[in-house]
């Protein structure tokens, strides 16, 4: 039964990634960063319009789906995994450490109520630290799950933490909007910040126009 419900749904991912369509309500990729024990970590947002939904992130022949830490590495805890299915909220007492886990996900940071799936990724590079790369696979939830839905604008894909090195890479986003037709988003960049050497060089922009309207 649990294998039919498997099929039905990639099924219907296949179905909904094919019939997409641009759309902008796809307002682009956020970020929220905390600098931890463990590395800086990194969470991942799709930014859509009110009442859109965020279904599925996925690499194809055309557009293949790469996320790394360049010359780095992630954060793996032992007691985690690659995906949102690790992260069990009952062990974060026992093993604070598991919170910082790098994992892949739609809308949830823990497994309590997640429905997400995923097909076609070894996540075996990843779970070593390493990166996560397809041009067949996807992680998904269904319209049905109550975890696609945007809050307050936005969807977590993913909680990435960086031993060091820097996040990159990109992938391909499928919704649906409020209205209930689908949208698509290709070669998504989720960098999530620029280069040290330009964050000094905004920083010395900003003093400088201080200094000017004084």
């Amino acid at each position: 039964m649990k294998n039919s419900k498997v099929l039905a749904l990639t099924a219907g991912m296949g179905s909904l990634i094919i019939a997409g369509t641009a759309s902008a309500d796809f307002q682009g990729i956020s970020h929220e960063v905390e600098v931890t024990a463990f590395g800086t970590m990194v969470q991942v947002y799709v930014d859509v319009e009110a009442g859109d939904q965020l279904n599925a992130v996925y690499g194809d022949a055309d557009n293949a789906l790469h996320i790394g830490a360049g010359a780095g590495s992630f954060y793996q805890n032992a007691f985690g995994g690659p995906t949102v299915a690790g992260m069990n909220p009952a062990f974060f007492p026992i093993f604070p450490s598991l919170v910082y886990d790098s994992f892949v996900t739609i809308g949830l940071t823990t497994n309590v109520g997640n429905a997400m799936l995923d097909i076609g990724i070894d996540f075996s590079d990843f779970n070593a630290g390493g990166a996560i790369d397809t041009d067949n696979g996807s992680w998904f939830a269904t319209p049905d799950d109550a975890q696609v839905h945007e809050i307050d604008g936005r969807v977590l894909i993913g909680q990435f933490t960086l031993v060091d090195g820097a996040l990159e890479g990109n992938v391909n986003l499928q919704g649906k909007n409020a209205d209930g037709s689908n949208w698509t988003a290709l070669g998504v960049d989720v960098n999530p910040l620029p280069a040290p050497g330009a964050i000094a060089l905004l920083g010395l922009a900003g003093v400088a126009a201080r200094r000017r309207r004084k």
